[in-house]
């Protein structure tokens, strides 16, 4: 009966020790580098001028359509995807390598090639590129499985499970997987969130297709209850259900 409660541990995200502040302060510092641009990414670039006529032949939709007020489909269809050759084309700019690079240098990048062949002075361009949403996948011991997008340029995996309802009484936080994409192929990684050694994982930022896994613990294969009450009415419902039918074969 013991054995198929879910114990406070298995439930609780960051177990501290004495001394661990500092280990998270330093933990979350080494996890904040920037973000690299990889194959199948899709890229938002919003160039901005005094010129409007000269900005519209670089962007699929006009600047009073874009920004935060447009749908995932319509980002979808006008933003910049990162083909297998880690390139991306841009109407009448042509095609630009970013494969590896961060925003801020494709900014740079851009921005460079426009001043060069386009525009006359720096101080009427301005390039914004963002990842056009974050999108991942969440199946297993989860409030609402599904595929979220979340349009942020960074996000950890606390937030992801938490878009999904978080992990339910059953999921196994000790062991989450993360299935990674990569040049070579798919990879799959775990991350321990009941220890606060998860700030320091490469993996506690999520990134564009991961795909997150809550595998179950093995209490909910026993089915008998995840806390001690449960348990307890179980195996008493349960010798209730032997007594009487012990009593009425006696009594046949």
């Amino acid at each position: 009966m013991l054995a198929s409660c879910v114990t406070n541990k298995e439930l609780t995200y960051f177990g501290e020790k004495e001394g661990d502040e500092a280990l998270i302060q330093q933990s979350i510092k080494l996890n904040e580098k920037p973000y690299r641009v990889q194959i199948g990414d899709l890229l938002s670039i919003n160039i901005k001028s005094t010129d409007a006529k000269l900005v519209a032949m670089f962007q699929p939709v006009s600047n009073e359509n874009s920004g935060s007020g447009q749908s995932e489909q319509t980002i979808y269809y006008n933003g910049f995807t990162v083909s297998k050759h880690g390139n991306i084309e841009i109407p009448i700019f042509g095609e630009l390598n970013v494969l590896g690079y961060t925003l801020d240098e494709i900014e740079d990048a851009v921005k460079k090639k426009l001043l060069e062949e386009y525009f006359n002075k720096e101080e009427d361009l301005f390039i914004v590129v963002r990842l056009a949403g974050l999108r991942y996948t969440i199946i297993g011991e989860v409030g609402s499985t599904g595929i979220y997008t979340l349009f942020q340029d960074r996000v950890n995996i606390i937030e992801a499970l938490a878009s999904a309802g978080d992990i339910t009484t059953v999921g196994n936080r000790k062991d989450v997987l993360i299935i990674r994409q990569y040049p070579q192929g798919q990879k799959i990684h775990h991350i321990d969130l009941t220890s606060v050694d998860a700030f320091s994982s490469p993996y506690y930022y999520i990134q564009p297709n991961d795909m997150i896994y809550v595998k179950p613990l093995k209490q909910k294969s026993l089915g008998t209850g995840t806390t001690l009450v449960q348990s307890i009415t179980t195996v008493v419902t349960v010798l209730s259900l032997v007594t009487s039918v012990l009593v009425l074969s006696r009594n046949l």
